[in-house]
Formats: C-alpha cells, structure tokens, sequence
C-alpha cells in the first residue's frame, strides 16, 4: 500500500460553503486526535509505525508533512528517499500514511491545527518507532 492524497472539494453558493470528501471512507478510523504545534519552527519527527495507519486532515491553517518508507526498523538507511505534501484547510483533503512509515510534522501558519486518524485505540499495540530529527539526510 502507497501513500495516498484523497482529495476534498468545495462547494459555494449565495448561503457558504460545504468543504466535503466524499471519497474519503473511514470504516478502518478507531481514534482521533489533534496536533497544534507551538510554532512554525516546530519539526516532529520522525516517528512512525509498522503496523498502525494514519490519517491526516487540516482544521486550520496549513502544514507540510514529510514521510519516509523504513526500509530496517532497527538502523533505517539515513539516506532514505523523504517525500512530502502541503495540506491546508481549503479543501478537505485527506492524506493516508500506511503502515511502514515514519512521519515529520511542521506547521507553516500560526494557528494552524491538524487532525490525525489512527486504525488502532490508544495502547491497543506496542508500535511507536522514533528516530532524531537529525537521523535522515536531507
């Protein structure tokens, strides 16, 4: 399984806008969250998962996320492809983070706020991989 960007939309007309996505299925969600960082000079990463997915949507503002397919969970190669994508609130776009990757958050708007989905309930699986924010070259 890839890393997917399913796309919202909007809609408008003379009574507002209805921000929708309508190809986004959620049957697999079990929690939710939400990450505010305190700044925009806040980096979290890397940190990731084996065998959890996420989910990721902004509320307000924008943020860049930056993933990398682990090749070895224990010593990852440092030099690791690390690809990214900009999400902002204008559409409600959805980026699914499969399972065997590491994730780095950063916020580019004051304000900004991300929701985050996960297919598995806080402490129901021991898979939380962190690794520096220096490991990777980038």
């Amino acid at each position: 399984m890839n890393v997917a960007l399913i796309k919202g939309g909007v809609y408008k007309d003379h009574r507002g806008k209805l921000i929708y996505n309508n190809d986004f299925v959620a049957t697999e969600v079990k929690r939710i969250y939400f990450i505010e960082n305190t700044d925009v000079t806040i980096f979290r990463g890397w940190q990731g998962h084996r065998i959890e997915q996420r989910w990721f949507s902004v509320v307000n503002g924008s943020f860049k996320i930056s993933f990398i397919k682990i090749d070895n969970w224990e010593k990852p190669n440092e030099n690791s492809l690390i690809e990214e994508v900009q999400l902002d609130v204008k559409e409600f776009d959805v980026l699914h983070i499969p399972k065997g990757y590491i994730t780095g958050i950063e916020a580019l708007e004051k304000d900004s706020k991300l929701m985050v989905m996960s297919n598995f309930l806080m402490g129901e699986t021991k898979d939380e991989y962190r690794y520096d924010i220096n490991y990777f070259n980038k």
